[in-house]
């Protein structure tokens, strides 16, 4: 029997929003579909039972792209779509960030969301409504879950905002900001901006809250109306009395514990001691009875509760922070750049004792990333990478290729710049950055943005300003705060928001936010920006002191690229069959040669003479010859009548017999044989594109003009003979050749 399958809508800025279930995945705890236009996502939530021993909740947020909603065949081997590329990772990480904080503390439930495109019309994005659908199976589930939540895009062009812009309206925009919240308060952001101010964005925020309130109207409908009863989940609580036991033993060492502001490495290790002892006296190695103790794990949970509400407490009451900092106080910083002899730039930049290294190589445009995704972007010319081995917070680990963090600390890190690389147009390259964290101990995502920008001056890009980041964070109680600037890892852990800003002395390039807490008012997000501001300030001088601009040229190693302008119709010749003519010619210059369609060629080579060879090369392939210009060239055949020049590859003119010298020739092999260079002078072209030349016009210092007019008033009525001095009758052969000349057998077009 058919399924009866209902439909919900509502209003969202200029477009309508559908969200249906009752369709797919009967057997998922909740499915559904969103719809925007032509764009179709699908979610399914299940829930499962608790892991033994799992001291987390085990959530997992899946997004996988299938290119049939684009309706394209995946370009791998395999015609199937591979792992996850990093828009659908980022997409993914976007939807796990804001929903994963409205489960129960202390669940252990196996809980996954799987998500897929069914539909991309290439005109609206579909990571916003990922979100949205996400939000939407869940509330009509019989998991327990303390939404909803409703996500929007938020751009701006020409002063005003728009919710959710297509792609084209994107490009645009000098704001792409992503928002997900509740009915009361916003719990993720994720933008990027072209230099906003402070003010602005902060209104940004505050509209694009405003404008998910619908999706949450219409998730809540749904649940009334559709919403399955929700099931009793494994809730983990710690054992208060416990918590009270632990607390009244170890509060006041780890209070005298923080005022030594130790190093991160002494600090856990004293803090590991202090637990161990915990432990042993909590648990005597000489009971014979252990099952009315606490067990390890109940230890270290009140443990960590402990240490929680020490750091929170000193920060609130005394505004002393675990490393001894005031809220507003910057670690110390240190920079340095060119630290790679061979790199094309390098940026070390240091802050505590989290520090980045970032380096830079620069391609043609032809070493752009390919993109194969549903999104109508094709390439990218700018990309950044970030890597978080195991030895740069101490631990060992295998290593299992790069991590959703990894992907999404890289991409914010390239968000942040993007705004001031310069175009195609200024500097035709393609850039790759590479951030390797040495050591981390909070923010290492923002230091990638200041050690990029190191580098990238390093290198000589002529970047449009410097971009510096930092992290900030909130202790918030009751109607208590305390914004942190320039948080460190337990900072981070303890605290109530993570909030990363990047951008310029001008403005604002990239943010990214995710609040713990279930309100956070206009006022608290508008001095958290200020302060970010300031913060951002000093930290841009402390980088301009070490490099104040953009190097004035390239490093030696790093490519020059000449840019050639070549006719569109001659881009077959230099590329030739199946790429022949262009691999020969990249490997005899040693260069790299990209063509694009419209003619324009950019050779890259770190050796001038190379690129000038390269040029050349170019230059005589795709070169057009023009009445009056003299060319050297071999004799490549001979006949009774004349001598036939390669003036060009591929390109002959006919130089006549009567045209080879000053004087009076007899025989064309007294003067050119085939495989001797001839230097000649281009006198007529046809309109069928016949070229004749004149080695007497080279010998006589003819002008261009003297060329055209003699070659109309001497030229041969039969195609043989000196028609000047009327002193020679053609041969039969000379006769029969020029016959063939006129039917096309014996032409002499370019080849």
């Amino acid at each position: 029997m058919k399924p009866e399958v209902k439909r919900f809508s509502t209003t969202v800025g200029r477009h309508t929003i559908s969200i249906e279930t009752g369709r797919l995945a009967s057997l998922a705890s909740g499915a559904v579909t969103v719809q925007l236009n032509d764009s179709i996502i699908f979610a399914a939530a299940t829930m499962g039972g608790a892991r033994e021993g799992i001291d987390f909740f085990p959530l997992s947020v899946e997004y996988e792209e299938r290119l049939y909603a684009g309706g394209r065949i995946p370009g791998s081997f395999y015609r199937r779509e591979g792992r996850p590329g990093s828009d659908a990772i980022l997409t993914a990480r976007l939807t796990d960030r804001p929903i994963r904080p409205l489960f129960a503390e202390g669940m252990r439930n196996e809980v996954q969301i799987i998500m897929y495109a069914l539909s991309a019309d290439n005109e609206n994005p579909i990571d916003i409504l990922a979100i949205n659908a996400a939000s939407a199976a869940l509330m009509i589930s019989d998991i327990p879950w303390g939404g909803p939540i409703g996500a929007v895009r938020i751009g701006r062009v020409d002063g005003d905002f728009i919710i959710n812009p297509t792609y084209q309206e994107l490009d645009a925009s000098t704001l792409d900001l992503r928002i997900a919240g509740t009915r009361d308060a916003i719990l993720m952001v994720e933008c990027g901006a072209q230099e906003i101010p402070e003010d602005i964005m902060a209104e940004a925020l505050a509209f694009g809250h405003q404008a998910l309130q619908p999706l949450i109207d219409l998730q809540e409908q749904m649940a009334r109306e559709v919403g399955k009863p929700k099931r009793e989940a494994t809730i983990i609580l710690p054992n208060e009395e416990l918590q009270k036991i632990v607390f009244d033993k170890v509060s006041g060492k780890m209070e005298a514990l923080f005022d030594q502001t130790l190093p991160k490495a002494e600090l856990y290790a004293a803090l590991e001691k202090m637990l161990a002892d915990l432990t042993a006296e909590l648990i005597p190695a000489e009971a014979q009875d252990k099952s009315n103790l606490p067990s390890e794990e109940d230890i270290k949970n009140a443990f960590m509760e402990t240490e929680k509400r020490v750091v929170r407490r000193r920060i609130l009451e005394y505004g002393k922070r675990p490393d001894g900092r005031t809220p507003t106080q910057i670690r110390p910083i240190w920079c340095e750049v060119g630290l790679s002899p061979r790199a094309h730039g390098s940026g070390l930049f240091t802050r505590g004792e989290t520090q980045v290294l970032t380096l830079a190589t620069l391609g043609t445009l032809g070493e752009a990333q390919e993109l194969d995704g549903l999104a109508p972007i094709e390439s990218k010319r700018y990309m950044h990478h970030y890597n978080f081995p195991p030895f740069c917070t101490g631990e060992v680990k295998p290593l299992r290729g790069q991590s959703r963090r990894e992907v999404g600390h890289g991409a914010l890190a390239e968000r942040a710049l993007e705004p001031v690389i310069p175009p195609e147009d200024v500097f035709p390259y393609t850039l790759r950055l590479v951030s390797e964290v040495m050591s981390s101990n909070g923010s290492s995502s923002m230091a990638s943005v200041c050690g990029s920008t190191l580098a990238l001056m390093d290198t000589g890009v002529p970047i449009k300003a410097p971009v510096a980041g930092v992290a900030m964070g909130l202790i918030m109680e009751s109607d208590r705060y305390q914004i942190l600037t320039d948080i460190q890892g337990i900072e981070d852990h303890l605290g109530d928001m993570d909030f990363k800003v990047a951008g310029t002395a001008e403005g604002i390039t990239a943010l990214q936010m995710d609040i713990k807490i279930s309100g956070l008012s206009t006022e608290i997000m508008k001095q958290a920006l200020e302060q970010a501001r300031q913060a951002r300030l000093q930290i841009l001088g402390e980088m301009l002191a070490v490099i104040p601009k953009p190097r004035a040229e390239l490093k030696p190693h790093a490519p020059r690229i000449t840019i050639l302008k070549i006719p569109v119709d001659k881009i077959g010749a230099i590329i030739g069959p199946g790429g022949k003519n262009i691999r020969a010619l990249q490997e005899e210059t040693d260069t790299k040669i990209d063509i694009q369609d419209d003619g324009t060629v950019y050779i890259a080579a770190t050796n001038g003479d190379n690129a000038r060879m390269a040029t050349e090369r170019i230059e005589a392939v795709t070169e057009t010859p023009q009445i009056g210009r003299i060319y050297t060239g071999k004799v490549v055949r001979v006949t009774d009548f004349g001598a036939f020049v390669e003036i060009l590859p591929g390109t002959d003119g006919m130089v006549h017999i009567s045209q080879l010298d000053s004087e009076r020739v007899n025989r064309v092999e007294d003067v050119a044989n085939v495989g001797d260079e001839l230097t000649v002078m281009v006198t007529d072209i046809d309109p069928q594109g016949k070229i004749r030349l004149s080695r007497q016009a080279v010998l006589e210092g003819w002008s261009a003009e003297d060329a055209r007019q003699r070659d109309q008033k001497g030229r041969p009525s039969s195609g043989g003979g000196r028609s000047s001095g009327g002193d020679r009758r053609p041969s039969s052969n000379e006769r029969r050749n020029n016959r063939d000349d006129r039917r096309g057998g014996g032409g002499y077009n370019r080849r």
